[in-house]
């Protein structure tokens, strides 16, 4: 792999808002992970979901949150100010959690799952995009990586605190979703308190970033990546299917959460270091390395029957994790024009959304009707297809 000079400035050091975005994302992602953790075992155990209605309403759920981000990383650019709009999403985040507690049904569950990724999308892109303005282009790579790491620390306390409170109150699934409200609560006020926005140099007079002619300033490179942002999400379906097989293969209800937290600890370890390397080795490359990784967890899935097989596959997945979407998130700073990276990070996700729905329809047709390891052999196809496109990519 080939090494970039020497950069200016010390990528340890990262601007506090860096760390301030990176305990919110931790505890909003601790928030609903005890939520997402359990989600699947309580629509199916206590809703009487199938496993295609728990793809549904997964699909719809997240590519909702991909789609909201086209508007309001539009929005943020328009207006040239982000930090207003990353509030409001955090907010809906947190207030969507008592309506999960309280859903009698498919329903309202799936109503409150939409607020709850509407709230995800309205804050998405300005938040990525919020990141790229705080930082100079040489530390970009460490402050997405840092900001993941932090995220993913979250997802994977989340998890724990999830099993625990199972334990505790016996099961008690509702009990444990009201409890995820006070961590949603703690990441809107440190955002609110502890961030102070940049100044954005501001536009003669502000314009439609939607506009075609505005879109026209979209490079072909940065194309290039949101089509295999777009095959990455193909092969990545929702999370909720490695729950389903952890239960399948005998692991009981309470300690099922346990799967995101191993799958999250080797995510959270590896996101920072990667992000760092790569703002010294050309990140095409390592995103190829990260899709070979993550056909291995696909291949260990879909043949796993016991304990010991199915955790190696969740760290591989997590590895994957760690390796990829710090590296998109770069790779979409880096081809987007300043005054357009949220325009450039909600369509990215708005591409990316469409594809995690239908992935997520399709990987629940076939758990239902072909059985779950077709699920996992069709993710490693369409890992294939992303690993030929990714030679298309700039060479940065």
């Amino acid at each position: 792999m080939t090494l970039r000079p020497p950069h200016r400035g010390d990528p340890v050091r990262l601007p506090t808002g860096i760390w301030v975005l990176g305990g919110v994302s931790l505890l909003m992602d601790l928030s609903s992970e005890m939520i997402h953790s359990l989600l699947p075992l309580f629509m199916v155990t206590t809703l009487g979901a199938s496993a295609l209605m728990v793809g549904l309403v997964e699909g719809l759920a997240e590519s909702t949150a991909l789609l909201v981000k086209v508007f309001s990383g539009a929005l943020s650019d328009y207006l040239g100010r982000r930090k207003g709009l990353a509030l409001l999403g955090y907010a809906l985040g947190a207030l969507s959690k008592p309506l999960i507690a309280l859903a009698p049904g498919i329903g309202m569950l799936l109503g409150a799952r939409l607020i709850d990724r509407v709230g995800k999308g309205i804050r998405g892109a300005p938040r990525d995009a919020l990141i790229a303005d705080l930082v100079p282009p040489e530390q970009r790579g460490a402050a997405y990586g840092l900001r993941q790491s932090l995220d993913t620390l979250g997802a994977l306390l989340g998890p724990l605190l999830a099993v625990g409170l199972m334990l505790l109150w016996a099961n008690d699934f509702r009990a444990v979703f009201w409890a995820a409200l006070l961590p949603g609560l703690l990441a809107l006020g440190l955002l609110w308190c502890g961030l102070r926005e940049p100044a954005l140099a501001a536009p003669a007079r502000r314009v439609n970033p939607l506009q075609r002619q505005m879109l026209r300033r979209l490079s072909p490179a940065y194309w290039w990546v949101v089509a295999v942002g777009a095959l990455v999400a193909l092969a990545r379906f929702s999370e909720a299917f490695l729950l389903l097989r952890a239960q399948q293969v005998g692991v009981p209800i309470a300690w099922v959460p346990l799967v995101m937290v191993a799958m999250n600890l080797v995510y959270a370890l590896s996101a920072y270091p990667v992000g760092r390397l790569s703002d010294r080795i050309r990140r095409p490359k390592l995103l190829g390395v990260g899709l070979l990784v993550l056909i291995g967890a696909d291949l260990v899935l879909a043949r796993s029957d016991q304990g010991w097989s199915l955790l190696a596959g969740v760290a591989l997945w997590g590895a994957h994790m760690g390796i990829t979407q710090g590296l998109l998130a770069s790779l979409v700073a880096a081809t987007a024009p300043a005054n357009l990276r949220g325009t450039a990070f909600g369509l990215f996700n708005l591409v990316s959304g469409l594809a995690l729905l239908l992935a997520s329809l399709l990987a629940g047709w076939l758990w239902e009707y072909r059985g779950a390891a077709s699920t996992f052999y069709a993710g490693a196809l369409f890992c294939l297809l992303a690993l030929g496109t990714c030679r298309a990519l700039p060479p940065e």
